[in-house]
């Protein structure tokens, strides 16, 4: 039966760092974070949890989201679970105060991050980029997350990325 967990061997975050994204690395994990490596032709998520038994309901995104407002672009962090759409238009431009959001092109969500398009997560993000979490999400208990890179992926609990430094916590999807 799929879960959180699928089949694979999780290891304690501290002693596998070598697998995250640097920027990652850097800023560490919520503690009790698991990481493992994966096959990073099979890290999107439809794929990832069909061959590794993972719940994609124990899936969460992390979207990259521009949005601009007289010129200046603003851009945030969207966590919201695999089986949900966020709001992207309402809930979210609004929270931007943005006249119009969009997803971010994949070369600035790069380029920006530091992380691998695919396998972008809310850790190690700009300081200055709000995290916006799904209250679904923050309620899921353990959730698979992206870990910077396609070649791995991280196990935390939902409620930790709501303490995440410019976590707010929202119902972002419709």
């Amino acid at each position: 039966m799929a879960s959180a967990r699928g089949n694979l061997d999780w290891q304690p975050f501290h002693s596998a760092t070598h697998l995250v994204a640097e920027p990652v690395r850097a800023a560490g994990a919520p503690d009790g974070t698991e990481v493992v490596a994966i096959d990073a032709t099979l890290a999107d998520t439809s794929a990832f949890c069909a061959e590794y038994d993972v719940a994609l309901e124990a899936s969460a995104n992390c979207v990259i989201v521009a949005g601009t407002r007289a010129g200046e672009t603003r851009y945030a962090a969207v966590m919201v679970l695999a089986t949900d759409r966020a709001d992207v238009n309402g809930v979210i431009r609004r929270e931007l105060d943005a006249r119009k959001i969009s997803f971010a092109p994949a070369e600035d969500a790069i380029s920006l991050t530091g992380m691998e398009f695919g396998g972008i997560t809310p850790l190690g993000l700009p300081s200055e980029w709000p995290i916006l979490v799904d209250t679904r999400v923050v309620e899921a208990g353990p959730v698979v997350i992206g870990a910077g890179a396609r070649a791995a992926k991280l196990l935390v609990d939902g409620a930790a990325l709501a303490s995440l430094p410019n976590a707010r916590v929202l119902d972002l999807t419709r």
